[in-house]
């Protein structure tokens, strides 16, 4: 299932949304930039979050400072490993993130973004603390905006994209059964990897499901102490009601 936009207007532009696309974005084609190059692996051991690396910060090791490694929790959430990956990310976040950041205001909500990526990092982290594949992304920070929005616009319809074997098809789902459906994948999937030789997610160098999971859940639990419920608008009262100016759309 693939979102295409909610029936959620805003009465504001989400200047920080739109920044935090515009960022990915340029770092993004910064490392397009060095494709083909021995700068690109470097650039993304160094500005990613190494596991090991982060592990032996944690335990005081002088070739890897606290301070340096602890960064990357940071910096790793503004790197992606391709296209679709960071097409991806900022889909998700073009349509859940304007709405959270009116709810809570710019300052908490970039606050809040940030924080969600650095604990889901560190979900991450903690089941595969000796890993060398170094691990990126923004799917932490937008699992947990998403983790707040079906908190506070369970009710709000996604229009879906569903593939039907080489057909597609579109619906118009509640939020908090297509989130719902995207947490409970993200988590079997975390279950699963622990089957696997592999690890799924981290040693094999794939997707990071317990950062998608984890975040996802630290977005549900930190969003009401961001003053997720502390403002009233139109966006919350549904799709039937329209803002000035006909709003803007996720």
């Amino acid at each position: 299932m693939v979102p295409l936009r909610d029936a959620n207007p805003t009465r504001i532009t989400p200047y920080v949304t739109y920044g935090l696309i515009a960022i990915n974005i340029l770092v993004f084609l910064f490392e397009s930039s060095l494709m083909g190059s021995p700068y690109l692996e470097e650039f993304i051991r160094t500005w990613s979050v190494v596991p090991a690396q982060l592990t032996a910060s944690f335990h005081g090791s002088p070739d890897y400072p606290l301070l340096r490694e602890g960064s990357t929790l940071i910096t790793s959430q503004f790197l992606h490993a391709g296209l679709l990956h960071v097409g991806g990310n900022m889909l998700y976040l073009w349509i859940f993130g304007n709405n959270v950041e009116e709810q809570m205001g710019r300052i908490r909500y970039l606050l809040f973004y940030l924080l969600c990526g650095v604990l889901a990092s560190l979900a991450q982290w903690y089941i595969a603390p000796t890993s060398n594949i170094p691990s990126l992304g923004a799917s932490g920070a937008i699992a947990g905006v998403m983790g707040a929005y079906i908190l506070r616009f369970p009710q709000v319809r996604i229009l879906t994209l569903i593939p039907l074997f080489i057909f597609f098809t579109t619906v118009q789902v509640p939020a908090v059964v297509f989130l719902g459906i995207w947490f409970v994948q993200q988590a079997l999937y975390g279950l699963a990897s622990f089957n696997t030789p592999t690890m799924v997610g981290m040693e094999g160098g794939g997707i990071a499901y317990w950062a998608h999971a984890g975040g996802f859940a630290v977005g549900a639990v930190l969003g009401p102490l961001f003053g997720l419920f502390s403002r009233s608008t139109a966006s919350s009262a549904g799709p039937d009601v329209q803002s000035p100016a006909g709003g803007i759309e996720g």
